[in-house]
């Protein structure tokens, strides 16, 4: 997965004519971090990836689903065929739920934090993006807008992403959550 998700972001990167140099700007991320997640030496974190996702407009649903391409949309997606990608470094585990389709809005994605997994997201891959989190197991704490939400199991919170956000998993369990993201 590493192989093919670095080969798409060179792609994407190419796509534009932009050099190291120039994403590492736009993005804020160095260029010898962005060489290395390129050419898989390292797996690059959840954060990273949502630098790298709003540069190039699209979200990590998108992006994994690009990495995971069939030639045609498909209307099922079997659980054992769903893309799973993990951040190794941050104990947060991605489920691409919903069938991969570029031209449809809305997605849902399964997300695990282990006990203790804090997340930072420096800003939304896509501003003004829908967000509904529904926790069905643990407690996840969401912070937007520098507002924070404590979330128990059966709790859902939706809200519209402009800026920051920070996922965290209090414990002593782990977090589980449904994620359904709309684009504006």
């Amino acid at each position: 997965m590493d192989v093919r998700l670095g080969a798409r972001l060179a792609e994407l990167r190419a796509e534009r004519g932009w050099s190291l140099g120039e994403l590492a700007e736009r993005s804020g991320v160095s260029r010898s971090t962005l060489s290395r997640a390129e050419r898989a030496e390292i797996s690059p974190t959840a954060a990273l990836l949502n630098r790298l996702c709003a540069v190039h407009g699209r979200t990590m649903s998108r992006l994994l689903s690009e990495v995971e391409a069939e030639a045609e949309p498909v209307p099922l997606v079997r659980a054992a065929d769903q893309a799973v990608w993990e951040d190794r470094a941050s104990g947060f585990v991605r489920r691409s739920v919903s069938p991969p389709h570029a031209g449809l809005r809305g997605e849902l994605v399964e997300g695990r934090l282990t006990a203790g997994a804090d997340i930072a997201y420096d800003r939304p891959p896509v501003p003004g993006l829908e967000q509904h989190i529904w926790v069905l197991d643990g407690r996840l704490e969401v912070t937007a807008q520098d507002t924070e939400h404590r979330l128990d199991a059966g709790d859902c919170l939706r809200l519209r992403v402009w800026g920051p956000t920070r996922f965290r998993c209090p414990g002593p369990r782990d977090a589980r959550y449904a994620l359904a993201v709309v684009l504006p």
